[in-house]
């Protein structure tokens, strides 16, 4: 399981240089000042103007980030030797340029790309509200929504409940919107 942010690349440090600098040239701190994250207090500002900042950088310049070269490196050197997921905390705002970011310099060893919302103004409770539920949560699987009919016989001789999403190349004879009624009947149970 890989963190992304600061540990496949360095979205603080490239944040706090080419951001948070140049539009606060009176910083009281260099990067190696940010002892602790979230640093908005160093900064002297909120913690809301601090993630406005960080969030419109992830919105304008994360697909400019390059990755860490020694991580690369490592990928490169052992990479094929494990099955390699992701898990980052990333606002929902944002996760598909995290995704997009992790599967253009990593996709060739990563196989799950995973998030846990990093909260924001505005946005609903998330039953997932660490890496450590999602852990908990991720190492028992109740139910596979799935369209590939081996895949669906495959979960079931693991004991594992399946739902089949109708599609010309599986057996259901239901419609996509009685299996979704099903689905979400046996979610709330």
């Amino acid at each position: 399981m890989w963190d992304v942010d600061d540990v496949l690349n360095d979205l603080m440090g490239v944040w706090f240089r080419s951001r948070w600098i140049p539009l606060h040239p009176q910083c009281p701190v260099d990067y190696r000042g940010l002892t602790v994250n979230p640093p908005h207090e160093l900064l002297g500002v909120d913690k809301r103007e601090y993630l406005e900042s960080l969030d419109a950088f992830r919105n304008d310049s994360f697909r400019e980030l390059k990755p860490i070269p020694e991580m690369i490196d490592w990928f490169r050197l052992h990479g094929g030797k494990a099955e390699h997921l992701v898990v980052t905390s990333v606002p929902l705002i944002v996760a598909h340029l995290s995704a997009e970011w992790v599967f253009s310099h990593f996709g060739k060893w990563v196989r799950s790309f995973n998030i846990v919302p990093s909260p924001r103004e505005g946005d609903h409770d998330h039953r997932v509200s660490s890496k450590s539920d999602f852990l908990r949560a991720f190492s028992k699987v109740d139910i596979v929504v799935e369209d590939n009919l081996e895949t669906i016989r495959s979960m079931r001789e693991m004991g594992i409940s399946t739902v089949t999403i109708p599609r010309p190349w599986n057996d259901s004879r239901e419609t996509l919107e009685s299996t979704l009624s099903g689905l979400a009947n046996l979610v709330t149970n």
